[in-house]
């Protein structure tokens, strides 16, 4: 039974991926999100903003094997990763904190793609999903409005 949940957002787009691990190890973090951004166009992995976590002590295997480099927020201030706080909150309507998830994956994508799904004011009123297709269609920059 899956044990974590990795929240990772694009921060053009606001695009949010939702990775299902067994634990919180780093060497199980550093497979999934390797797997997961290597999966991505090389024009969206510039860097990766995470958390002081234990789980991340393998993050010079991260910036090895995507060649991202990763960069780490201070202690406790959760306005240093706004993107990714917001996109926690939504998901939370989900996921109370404590929720058991059978079919983890499968369940955590449906509510990514809910999420994506979901016009934005600092998008123009886009979805994520239109966002980051036209990111990768090279029709940037999107419309800001914060």
């Amino acid at each position: 039974m899956p044990r974590a949940q990795h929240t990772l957002v694009e921060r053009v787009s606001g695009l949010a991926g939702l990775l299902a691990l067994p634990s919180k190890h780093a060497e199980t973090t550093a497979e999934e999100v390797i797997e997961y951004f290597n999966e991505l166009p090389k024009m969206l992995r510039a860097s990766l903003a995470w958390d002081r976590g234990s789980e991340m002590a393998q993050h010079t295997r991260i910036t090895l094997a995507t060649q991202m480099p990763v960069y780490f927020a201070d202690p406790h201030p959760p306005w240093q990763r706004p993107s990714n706080e917001n996109t926690n909150r939504r998901i939370r309507a989900y996921l109370p904190k404590g929720t058991v998830i059978p079919d983890h994956q499968p369940y955590l994508t449906g509510i990514a793609e809910e999420i994506n799904n979901r016009p934005r004011r600092r998008l123009g009123c886009l979805t994520p999903t239109e966002a980051f297709t036209r990111l990768l269609n090279g029709q940037l920059p999107v419309a800001s409005t914060t």
